[in-house]
């Protein structure tokens, strides 16, 4: 059986390229990866793959392309592969644009360049994982049709159909426990590579300068001069100072500013680029003697790869200490026994370990509000079934906010009991779906997008504690609140 097949388009072969790598990196072999550098190109892929019984579950467009657009392409794959999902990649920012793309093309999602890996590689994950449920539950669907039509025929098999419902109820309560874990550990896993990749790609950095520059440094030293030595380390610690990160866009008008200056100056303005690179940008008259040194880029040269392996090390420390704090957190979701006892816990820290693990779909877009409790006393429970109320409550939160809006979390003590407040800046839930949302397969989303089980689960783990949940919502806030006793 052949694997699926994403297909990436886009006209310039270095950003090509990229998401190749990328996708190849996080997908490994499940999936080929197939480029093409135009619209006409891709569809002629499309149609080769197609016609070999390649499945494409998700084509992947820059949208400024010369000839077919990246908007035009996906619109035609949609009209010829509608269950095909599509994400267009783009550099603009005009609203009006990407709402046509998104009303024609029937777009997935798109994403502004330059885009965050992590937050390409979710969504391709989300993507594909979404096209394939598709897939099953249309497959699902087809067969529960066929069986519907016999059983009205079979009274008998109807029975039999029902009875065997019922016995698998529980197996399906427990698969439903687990499905929400099995998303949020898929995306600790690219949250985890972020870290990883950016210490994997710090430590090349500072091997290639052990081993390139580091002999060079006591015959660079020897030929400078008293001052330009002096100048030299001056320009480095106002490198080390430089805090703020550029982006793209910042460094190219900051390119064009110092260039500006350093013509006017008489000064070559090749060096603008490597002092931009190293954080010096304004304030350059310091420095004039050294920019009007002839050895002057090879200067700037040695003191970019100096800066270059200071934030290299400074990018290995901080992402360590990120790859460290998630894997905490994930040995802190998993380190309760099922025992059937009640042990001693603080409620918080199971709170805090849920953010944690969903720190990724956070960062992006939504706004986090904890005012919790000083000295919140311990409580018997069971630590791990809260731990799965945390992550059901916040996951529907980020889901009705489309991980986009606040998300704030109180913990409060009142008459001896613990108050967990869950409030999200969502689309709400219809006053006539308030009553019914705890009931068992009751659910208010989208087909294929929930099984109705997540908050029955919840309900059922609360009253186990002895306690209650109540909801209040209306459009633009949606507030969970868990009642503990603390006896």
């Amino acid at each position: 059986m052949n694997k699926p097949v994403i297909i990436c388009v886009d006209d310039d072969k270095d950003t090509l390229n990229n998401i190749q790598l990328e996708l190849l990196e996080a997908l490994g072999e499940e999936y080929f990866i197939e480029v093409a550098e135009s619209g006409e190109e891709a569809l002629e892929l499309f149609e080769e793959l197609t016609n070999n019984d390649y499945e494409i579950p998700l084509v992947i467009s820059d949208y400024i392309m010369p000839g077919m657009s990246g908007s035009d392409l996906l619109q035609y794959i949609h009209i010829i592969a509608p269950k095909t999902f599509k994400i267009l990649l783009t550099g603009i920012s005009d609203t009006r644009a990407l709402v046509d793309a998104l009303n024609h093309a029937n777009l997935y999602r798109y994403i502004l360049k330059p885009w965050d890996s992590g937050e390409l590689i979710l969504t391709v994950y989300d993507a594909v994982k979404s096209y394939f449920k598709d897939q099953l539950l249309e497959e699902q669907n087809t067969i529960l049709k066929e069986m519907n039509a016999t059983l009205q025929e079979r009274t008998y098999e109807l029975s039999r159909t029902l009875e065997n419902l019922k016995s698998t109820q529980q197996e399906l309560i427990q698969t439903e426990k687990m499905a929400t874990l099995g998303q949020l550990v898929a995306g600790v896993a690219h949250e985890i590579n972020t870290p990883l990749g950016a210490i994997r790609s710090s430590v090349e950095n500072i091997s290639q300068f052990l081993s390139c520059s580091l002999e060079k440094l006591p015959l660079f030293f020897q030929s400078l001069s008293e001052q330009r030595q002096q100048d030299f380390f001056l320009l480095l610690k106002q490198a080390i100072k430089q805090k703020n990160l550029l982006s793209s866009k910042e460094k190219r008008q900051f390119r064009r500013s110092l260039s500006s200056q350093l013509t006017e100056l008489n000064i070559s303005n090749e060096a603008s680029d490597t002092l931009v690179e190293i954080g010096i940008y304004d304030n350059i008259e310091q420095f004039l003697p050294l920019l009007q040194d002839p050895n002057c880029n090879v200067i700037l040269d040695m003191a970019y790869q100096l800066i270059s392996l200071q934030k290299s090390t400074q990018t290995i420390n901080i992402a360590s200490n990120r790859a460290a704090k998630i894997v905490f957190a994930l040995k802190s979701f998993a380190r309760y026994d099922q025992t059937g006892k009640k042990i001693t816990a603080n409620i918080i820290e199971g709170i805090e370990t849920v953010l944690t693990l969903y720190y990724n779909q956070i960062k992006h877009g939504v706004k986090l509000i904890k005012n919790y409790v000083d000295d919140l006393p311990l409580i018997l429970c069971y630590p791990d079934e809260l731990n799965q109320v945390w992550t059901n409550l916040v996951h529907n939160s980020l889901q009705a906010m489309n991980n986009k809006g606040t998300l704030q979390i109180d913990v409060f003590v009142e008459d001896a009991k613990i108050l967990i407040a869950i409030t999200d800046s969502g689309v709400g839930i219809p006053k006539s779906a308030q009553e019914k949302i705890f009931e068992p397969f009751f659910t208010t989303k989208s087909a294929g997008e929930g099984s109705g089980l997540g908050l029955d689960i919840v309900k059922k783990i609360i009253d186990k504690h002895d306690g209650e949940i109540i909801v209040n919502s209306v459009e633009g806030k949606t507030k969970f609140t868990v009642i503990i006793p603390i006896c």
